[in-house]
């Protein structure tokens, strides 16, 4: 059923999870949405060459997987179906963060769906496969963002496949790929300034591989291990995922990242502040390889802050912001704007025309939308080899994240709270709230 707006076509550059979530939010509002992604694309749940990162642990925070079942009705049910495990947080997750070896975990009632990321992708394009007004285009590279001789209206894209060049003309282009360069090099190339950035160089690693459950596993379904930073940037995440298996990834910051040798790989989980992994997987068959991944920077492009900007054009995902992936919130927050998308075309009268309006308005809801898992993302600032422009109030907000989690380890309901943010529940403006952050100052100023 076509919303009170409708268009001819849009384009979404990118077919990982960002751009399939964008198809989503767009299929109702365009009579196409062509995807146009450069890998082969799988038939099975399997890896692709254009995401290497996919390799490695991946979740669906809770925010993420009600933003993908507005987009998609039903898709924790087909994602379950397809083998995905349903872990209630803090209930089923064992978190150890530095003083507090495990987390309290307590009933809280929030769902997520733990999966290898092939499967997961899987099963949206076979969803996205159900609405016949998206095409899936594979093996095709997206070589430029086109727009009018004036520069002030994108037209199209210019891409390759199997050798072949052509432009295909759009009304809107979604650029969800993972470096964002083609809406860069449009701007550039019609008169625009690019849009500041702000970056977190963490420089992390990661090893990742798996394992098979044994008959008698612990009575735990995932860990999350915080390293004790800024002493050490050692950490470690292991998830359920389909086929009865464990995925185990660990972490290294700044130099330090984990080893992709089975010897070294089990030494370097031995090393880290608890024994919990390590146990688990000492004895356990392996059944995969050591893949390794490595992430220099977190980075913001404020587009919001742009005074100019094509119409037709948006970024999405990755292309707006990327996070470092220890805090599992790339997808979610993907899906988030793309339901954040969906929602303004909707809104929008059938006499208006929507796309000469629509970045602004988009980016500035997009922006509110990343502050809650930015304010995560600088907290890898608390290392003082991380690069970048650290925040003026860094100390302050270092100190009201720790005053935080004590309260949280002795008040459920603060518990469940912080849990509702970090899982984009909740913004992080509920911290201040008057009575809350006096709370969170008490904590502070007491003695320990």
């Amino acid at each position: 059923m076509m919303s009170s707006y409708t268009a001819t076509r849009a384009i979404v550059i990118g077919g990982g999870m960002a751009g399939l979530s964008a198809a989503a939010a767009l299929s109702s509002h365009f009579e196409q949405v062509l995807v146009l992604d450069r890998d082969k694309i799988p038939t099975e749940p399997a890896h692709r060459a254009g995401t290497p990162q996919a390799r490695h642990a991946h979740v669906l925070l809770a925010g993420g997987l009600r933003a993908l079942a507005e987009l998609f009705p039903g898709f924790a049910d087909s994602l379950t179906e397809a083998g995905a495990v349903s872990i209630e947080f803090n209930r089923d997750f064992r978190i150890e963060r530095p003083g507090f070896d495990p987390f309290p975990q307590r009933e809280f009632g929030i769902r997520m769906l733990a999966s290898t990321r092939p499967l997961l992708e899987f099963v949206t394009r076979r969803r996205l496969a159900e609405r016949r007004d998206v095409v899936l285009r594979q093996n095709c590279r997206a070589q430029a963002i086109l727009a009018s001789p004036d520069g002030a209206r994108v037209t199209g894209v210019r891409c390759e496949t199997e050798g072949v060049t052509e432009t295909l003309d759009a009304d809107l282009v979604v650029d969800a790929s993972a470096r964002g360069n083609l809406t860069r090099d449009c701007l550039l190339a019609n008169g625009y300034d690019a849009p500041e950035e702000t970056m977190i160089g963490m420089d992390a690693g990661y090893s990742t591989t798996i394992f098979k459950i044994p008959g008698a596993p612990p009575d735990f379904l995932g860990v999350n291990h915080f390293a004790t930073a800024p002493d050490s940037g050692r950490g470690a995440v292991m998830l359920p995922c389909e086929g009865n298996r464990w995925i185990v990834s660990l972490l290294g910051m700044h130099g330090d990242k984990p080893p992709g040798e089975w010897g070294d790989f089990l030494a370097y989980a031995r090393s880290l502040r608890t024994s919990t992994v390590y146990d688990v997987i000492r004895d356990a068959e392996r059944v995969g390889e050591i893949h390794r991944y490595a992430l220099q920077e977190s980075v913001q492009r404020h587009f919001e802050r742009l005074e100019r900007f094509p119409i037709g054009l948006l970024p999405l995902g990755d292309s707006m912001c990327r996070f470092n992936p220890i805090f599992g919130q790339g997808m979610s927050v993907g899906a988030l704007e793309a339901v954040t998308l969906h929602g303004l075309l909707s809104e929008s009268p059938r006499e208006n025309n929507v796309l000469d309006t629509l970045a602004p308005v988009y980016f500035a809801a997009a922006s509110d939308l990343i502050k809650t898992p930015w304010s995560t993302a600088i907290l890898d600032f608390i290392y003082p080899e991380t690069a970048g422009v650290r925040p003026p109030d860094l100390e302050n907000s270092l100190e009201f994240t720790a005053a935080l989690f004590r309260l949280a380890a002795r008040d459920p309901e603060v518990h469940r709270l912080f849990t509702e943010v970090q899982q984009l529940l909740k913004p992080n403006s509920v911290f201040q709230d008057p009575a809350f952050a006096e709370r969170v100052n008490a904590e502070i100023a007491e003695p320990r």
